[in-house]
């Protein structure tokens, strides 16, 4: 991160530019946008299918286990606040997205261009690395939930074909390796703006399978006759639910809720999609508010009625709670679904992190001909290759894969990406930015309830982390 400062400046990209002409064809077919970019065509759907993508991940898995360690009141409680933090503090992000005016200031293309604008110094640097390492960790901890999915499906025909006595026992690396592969040639899309119809394809997976774990868990609350579990969650039993070990397991719940709702490190790559007029802010305001909506209202239907469904014995990943009986083949949909909607939403996270490193180095090495041409491939006319997009995302991807197997720990690993993003990334840098673009006086009311905001969450990130690292090093 040493020449953050020399990258993803707000001067106008000309060689972007000509690159995006030539891409798209005739440069009069179309008009440009106010910084003679190829005009934006995202819109409130297209923009709220991204967010979709991104929110509703393999974290909806881990709720019902957040919740029983929580209880009844205090999980649906932390959810709801997760939700409106979230909402509120996307808001003030969406507004950093121009520089001065809201409609026709500079433009920020990534976040750490935001934080640039209005912050600059160190904090720069330090956005840069929190952000980056988070999209590392994200896609980490994707590829491990996709391959815990690949593997409930073997598992499960495995189980119906052999018998109940065959334990079906199998090694994820497997999995892992070939979910790598697939990334590897997704991840070779130019553009961010170019995946909106894997993010379509991802959102109507992602609600595919949280809406089958959902009727799933009312088919067996219904089957119970009643819901499950106690108003303070999983009771200690003083063998293997010490005092201790519920209170770590507390804080890994926030931190895993922190990671089912967390997005904003790509909120202004999203909203760099949008078109204008109505200025992009509003519309992002308008996505978030039908995002978080709907993404509260199937979390906490998720969450409470696998919790209800299973109480106190919730599985880290709700869907593999129901077994492998009937209706099996339901399951095998949703945990298809659930890898279908990785290898969109591992798009959707890495995307800006490829742009970023493939910005730095055509400025660092402008000549290089490895690093900026681009030739046409036989068997695809319209795709260009270029070596060091191949090699670098090829590379990037091959390393989370490798991480991933190292550390097959789903919750832990959504523990402590939740807890690292959620304050420096979700309320921090969002809440100094509106603080600085909008001049809101130094201990005037509005200050003071924003700094009180960011210090809450600071605490509840610092004990996320705790119960995260306490849960890893107990998996260790």
């Amino acid at each position: 991160m040493a020449d953050n400062n020399n990258i993803n400046n707000n001067s106008d990209d000309d060689v972007y530019t000509v690159d995006m002409f030539q891409q798209n064809g005739n440069s009069n077919s179309f008009s440009v946008d106010d910084d003679g970019r190829p005009q934006r065509t995202g819109t409130v759907w297209t923009a709220s299918a991204h967010i979709i993508t991104a929110v509703i991940g393999s974290g909806v898995l881990s709720l019902a286990w957040a919740i029983a360690q929580l209880g009844w009141v205090a999980g649906p409680i932390v959810m709801l606040f997760f939700s409106f933090v979230i909402y509120y503090t996307s808001g003030l992000l969406a507004d950093c997205y121009r520089s001065a005016d809201p409609d026709s200031g500079k433009r920020n293309y990534t976040y750490t261009d935001a934080v640039r604008s209005n912050l600059g110094g160190v904090k720069v640097k330090l956005c840069g690395f929190v952000q980056y390492l988070n999209l590392f960790g994200v896609a980490v901890g994707y590829t491990i939930a996709a391959s815990i999915s690949m593997m409930a499906i073997k598992r499960s025909d495995c189980f119906h074909k052999n018998g109940e006595k065959n334990p079906c026992k199998m090694s994820s690396n497997p999995y892992m390796i070939l979910f790598g592969i697939t990334q590897i040639i997704f991840s070779q899309i130019p553009d961010f703006d170019q995946i909106w119809w894997l993010s379509i394809l991802a959102a109507i997976m992602s609600f595919t399978y949280s809406s089958i774990g959902l009727v799933l868990g009312i088919t067996k609350v219904v089957a119970n006759g009643t819901f499950k579990g106690s108003i303070n969650g999983i009771a200690i039993n003083g063998t293997t639910i010490t005092k201790t070990v519920k209170i770590w397991r507390s804080f890994q719940a926030l931190g895993d809720i922190a990671f089912a709702y967390s997005y904003s490190i790509i909120l202004i790559e999203i909203q760099d999609t949008i078109k204008s007029p109505p200025s992009e802010s509003k519309t992002m305001k308008k996505a978030t508010l039908i995002s978080i909506g709907v993404t509260t209202t199937f979390y906490i239907l998720c969450g409470c009625m696998g919790y209800g469904a299973f109480g106190d014995s919730s599985p880290g990943n709700l869907l593999t709670g129901f077994g492998f009986f009937n209706p099996f083949w339901l399951l095998n949909i949703a945990n298809a679904a659930i890898v279908v909607h990785l290898v969109g939403a591992y798009q959707v996270f890495c995307q800006p992190l490829f742009a970023f490193v493939e910005k730095w180095a055509a400025k660092k090495w402008p000549d290089s001909n490895i690093i900026n041409k681009k030739v046409s491939i036989p068997l695809i006319p319209c795709y260009k290759l270029n070596m060091f997009r191949l090699v670098w995302r090829s590379s990037f991807v091959v390393m989370t894969t490798a991480v991933a197997m190292l550390l097959p720990f789903f919750n832990d690993v959504a523990g402590i990406l939740g807890a690292m993003g959620f304050w420096p990334l979700t309320v921090y840098f969002p809440v100094e930015m509106y603080i600085v673009q909008k001049k809101v006086e130094k201990w005037s009311r509005k200050w003071v309830c924003l700094q009180m905001l960011s210090l809450f969450c600071l605490l509840i990130t610092a004990l996320a982390a705790v119960g995260s690292i306490a849960g890893v090093m107990n998996d260790l």
